[in-house]
């Protein structure tokens, strides 16, 4: 493993377009069975942080550290796992964490620093407010992404750094615990749709579907099963019903064929075990709970599958037009007592942060 190196790769992609097959696992099958032969993985720990410091001071070089990469060696792809897990663990640099909940995620980066980079999420997270928290992540259906050499980033939404008055930022610990054996059936592919990407809804000029444009993939024939696999969270305050991040609004997928649709809401938050929190820790929001992991959405998707294996994936959610925006024709139905211009405080921009992935199984032996 190397040591964590800090980047500027917190920004997200703005649009999706077609997106070649992630990872693929075993590719040997059983000509009487169609299973593929697997040995059992011995188990395995991987350490990827340690005492990790994510912070920001400012733009210019060593200011900024909200994204770190490292280089880490997973288990082979050949090898069967019947789960992995990740161990993730936010502390206090000095004592003083970040005041506020920021969005966070651990992913794998392809192409790091290129202008093809992009982040396949292996994890979502919100910080908790002001103290430390954490979580054991079942993360067993990605496990064709954690195989061999990757780099890994961790990157934190924080604005905060050492000596800021609103806390010195956050200390990161991160470990991925594979118990070996033989799934049936077993993950052995994940097909990015789209990497992690944020979209501002809500406005007529910009359609989400123009910025996370739909996704057309080539499946290998003969799967056992294929999942869709996404994570979804809105944020932004202030607006028309006070959206994304306290509103609620119904997500959908199509999926060949196949609709997938729900609402995007978590009203559990007041049930959240990290109750030392300060602030509006308790309220419903939309896919998400200050100081807890953003539970993934999966859904089966096998019968969307065609012969050919070629498949087209869209993604769209419920009508909605924020007229309490800078540019509105005419400004109302603002939230909090706010105006139509956004500002830093109680009005920001509808967003919503969203990635999504196919995995493909194959029965086993």
């Amino acid at each position: 493993m190397t040591s964590a190196a800090s980047t500027d790769g917190g920004g997200a992609a703005s649009t999706a377009t077609t997106q070649a097959p992630g990872t693929t696992g075993p590719a040997t099958g059983d000509s009487t069975t169609g299973a593929a032969p697997v040995e059992p993985g011995p188990d395995a720990s991987v350490v990827a942080f340690e005492d990790a410091h994510v912070f920001f001071l400012g733009w210019d070089e060593g200011q900024n550290a909200r994204s770190l990469d490292v280089t880490l060696d997973f288990p082979e792809a050949g090898l069967g796992y019947t789960s992995a897990t990740l161990e993730l663990a936010l502390g206090c640099p000095e004592g003083a964490c970040d005041w506020w909940d920021r969005a966070g995620y651990i992913g794998v980066v392809e192409d790091a620093g290129t202008e093809t980079e992009r982040v396949i999420e292996v994890a979502r997270f919100i910080t908790p407010y002001r103290v430390e928290g954490a979580w054991s992540l079942d993360v067993s259906p990605l496990r064709p992404l954690l195989s061999g050499s990757r780099t890994i980033r961790v990157h934190i939404d924080t604005w905060v750094g050492p000596g800021h008055a609103n806390g010195n930022g956050w200390l990161v610990d991160a470990r991925f615990d594979f118990v070996g054996g033989v799934p049936n059936p077993m993950p052995v592919e994940v097909i990015p749709l789209w990497p992690y990407s944020e979209a501002t809804i809500g406005d007529p000029a910009s359609p989400v579907g123009t910025q996370l444009a739909p996704a057309d993939v080539e499946l290998p024939t003969g799967a056992a099963r294929v999942e869709l696999y996404s994570l979804i969270t809105g944020h932004g305050q202030g607006n028309l019903d006070n959206c994304a991040e306290f509103c609620q609004l119904a997500h959908g997928y199509l999926v060949g064929d196949a609709a997938v649709q729900r609402t995007v809401w978590r009203d559990d938050c007041a049930d959240n075990p990290v109750d030392n929190q300060q602030g509006t820790w308790t309220l419903a929001r939309a896919g998400w709970c200050p100081g807890a992991d953003v539970l993934p959405w999966v859904a089966d998707v096998t019968d969307a599958l065609t012969p050919d294996g070629s498949l087209s994936v869209a993604y769209d959610l419920s009508s909605y037009e924020n007229t309490c925006r800078p540019d509105a024709p005419v400004c109302m139905g603002c939230a909090l007592g706010t105006g139509c211009e956004y500002d830093s405080g109680n009005h920001t921009p509808p967003v919503i942060k969203m990635s999504a992935s196919l995995v493909v199984y194959e029965a086993t032996r």
